[in-house]
């Protein structure tokens, strides 16, 4: 099967080099000249602008962006939807709001072309073990993509699933980025418990590995945190500081709209959210409020 792919950062790259692996053939485009050239050297035809992609590859076209959420994606099916023809398929790919992806689909679809949603899990690990993808929209194009699928997942029957009509491929994506907050946030609080127990003198890598076979709360997470304290068992020169992408916070918003209590990955969100702020105006507010009310000991700077 043919198919471009609009988007080669890592995980674009990783991907299209997986379905080359797999005998497909890609026509690939990125507006960086070195992410172009990097996948030349894995396989992948590349095209130097959108209207190249399209013109390479045969209708009806299939086009799987894997681009940055938000503005990105918005300005590259912008400029995308006057080159393609009624009858391709977009496959989005990438972290976007569900939201979004059901304003996107009901714009190409008054193009005449259909769009597909894509939640894809898997990281930089992905070209070797596969992606886990859950896919929204029409079935009978999702069935056309079953060949790509069954490549980019683990394994043809598992690892990916149509799991509704347009939009529900990035829900369940947002809510699946949500549980991953919550995993994460525990195994740190749980490692850091260990580590400030000296008289124990705890190898964290060493209580992590034991973990990772047989036990009720092994994981490929734990599995790389045991990669992790092999490497670096102190984290030297890793800085306190947690980004986030913006799914946690989907899904706790939806969370509250649906009334469903999620207290662990909100926790986890505001986890997150504490590690950047380097001033703690509210930390430093409650230990002067200590202060002023009982004359507790006020720590300084």
């Amino acid at each position: 099967m043919e198919l471009g792919m609009v988007g080669l950062g890592r995980m674009g790259a990783n991907m299209a080099q997986r379905l080359v692996r797999g005998g497909h053939r890609v026509v690939g485009f990125d507006p960086s000249e070195a992410a172009r050239s990097a996948a030349a050297g894995r396989g992948v035809a590349i095209a130097t602008d959108l209207a190249g992609v399209v013109a390479a590859l045969p209708a009806p076209r299939t086009l799987w962006l894997m681009v940055p959420a938000g503005a990105p994606t918005d300005a590259t099916l912008t400029a995308l939807l006057p080159l393609l023809a009624p009858g391709d398929t977009l496959v989005d790919g990438g972290n976007s709001n569900y939201q979004d992806t059901l304003r996107r689909a009901a714009d190409c679809a008054g193009h005449g072309l259909t769009l597909i949603d894509c939640g894809t899990s898997g990281g930089i690990w992905g070209l070797d073990h596969g992606y886990s993808l859950t896919l929204g929209g029409d079935a009978e194009r999702v069935r056309a993509l079953q060949p790509i699928l069954a490549t980019l997942a683990p394994a043809a029957d598992r690892g990916w699933a149509h799991v509704g009509p347009v939009g529900a491929g990035h829900f369940a994506k947002m809510v699946h980025n949500g549980i991953e907050y919550g995993l994460m946030q525990a195994y740190a609080e749980g490692l850091a418990i260990l580590a400030r127990k000296p008289e124990f003198d705890f190898d964290l890598q060493q209580v992590a590995s034991a973990w990772s076979d047989g036990s009720v709360v092994r994981s490929w997470l734990l599995e790389r945190i045991v990669g992790m304290l092999a490497a670096n068992p102190r984290l030297d020169g890793v800085a306190p500081v947690v980004a986030d992408s913006g799914e946690g916070r989907w899904t706790v918003a939806e969370a509250i709209a649906l009334d469903v209590p999620a207290p662990v990955i909100t926790a986890a969100l505001i986890a997150r959210l504490r590690s950047r702020d380097a001033h703690a105006f509210g930390d430093r507010l409650l230990a002067a409020l200590r202060h002023e009310f009982g004359g507790h000991a006020l720590p300084r700077d």
